[in-house]
């Protein structure tokens, strides 16, 4: 029984210590550039879905999609140099309401189905 738990590690603890290493690096490394602590939190979120999917475990809808935001966070923010724009983007804005969009879309197709 401990060999099982042992080479089974828990893949949620995993993803936990990577998102706080990632954020220790990104608040010692202040030089980094912008968005680069979102797309490590995105490819932390989709990547430990991914291993969830290769295991045989149910991936989680929600941390794919908040995996899937940040990576597009991340890209805004690091592309918006190059952008051009004569505006501020309010990517992080945009990227809440995308979300609470997706979570009522969610919940209101949910309850059609079962109502």
């Amino acid at each position: 029984m401990e060999n099982t738990l042992k080479s089974n590690p828990d893949l949620g603890t995993i993803a936990w210590g990577a998102l706080f290493i990632l954020w220790g690096i990104t608040e010692m490394i202040p030089s980094l550039p912008e968005g680069t602590g979102a797309i490590g939190i995105g490819i932390i979120l989709v990547g430990i879905n991914l291993a969830r999917s290769w295991k045989g475990q149910p991936a989680s809808g929600f941390t794919t999609t908040l995996g899937i935001l940040a990576l597009l966070l991340g890209a805004l923010q690091l592309a918006s140099p190059f952008l051009h724009l004569s505006f501020e983007l309010p990517i992080f804005a945009i990227l809440l309401l995308t979300l609470g969009l997706i979570l009522l879309g969610s919940a209101l197709r949910g309850s059609k189905n079962h109502g």
